[in-house]
């Protein structure tokens, strides 16, 4: 699996917490190799334009789109999360993002941000990624998030599982299960044991 490398600044973290699930990992921005990886993270700390600068210079979002139409796994991690919708919102300046889900991301309307600390999520039943750790506690780091989930699905499109999380009466997505594409907001490298086994179950599923 290919970890890819587009100046975010969490990324040895995030190899090595691969590392320590079992997973062969490269940190890289070729194109090529990105695109044939059995799976693909996204990570990123920061601020949201600021991440979709970098991933542009590396040509992220068309590896990422590429990847999914051809059911090839992704995992975003944190802002790697966030720049996947189609919007971010940071002190008044619209960006937009890779738009592989709708919706914006925006301040959260909290009376203490950022925030940071340890939290439960909303897991529905079934899902893969959560699998043996539906009740544990992740650790976040944020002062933005995506606060309405609007994605529409039909008959023929298998619903998302959409985790939520809360934090000062503010309701977000914690993360998100949508076939090929995966994503947290928290950070599971950051998440002890909890953590280490949300990215095992992402690996064995490559």
């Amino acid at each position: 699996m290919t970890v890819l490398d587009y100046g975010s600044g969490n990324l040895r973290s995030a190899v090595r917490a691969f590392e320590r699930a079992d997973a062969e990992v490269t940190l890289t921005a070729d194109k090529a190799a990105a695109l044939e990886a059995d799976g693909l993270v996204v990570p990123g700390v920061g601020a949201f334009a600021a991440c979709m600068q970098g991933l542009l210079g590396v040509k992220g979002p068309e590896i990422i789109g590429r990847r999914l139409a051809g059911g090839r796994p992704v995992l975003g991690i944190c802002v790697g999360m966030q720049v996947l919708f189609e919007t971010g919102v940071e002190h008044g300046v619209t960006t937009e993002g890779c738009g592989e889900w709708p919706g914006t991301v925006e301040r959260l309307q909290a009376p203490v941000v950022p925030h940071m600390g340890w939290n439960t999520v909303e897991v529905p039943s079934g899902s893969a990624l959560f699998a043996g750790v539906e009740g544990e506690r992740f650790y976040f780091v944020h002062s933005y998030g995506v606060r309405r989930w609007t994605l529409v699905t039909n008959d023929r499109t298998r619903a998302p599982n959409v985790i939520w999380a809360e934090h000062g009466g503010d309701r977000f997505v914690a993360a998100v299960e949508n076939g090929p594409l995966c994503a947290t907001q928290f950070h599971p490298e950051k998440s002890g044991d909890a953590g280490a086994r949300l990215l095992r179950n992402w690996v064995d599923s490559l």
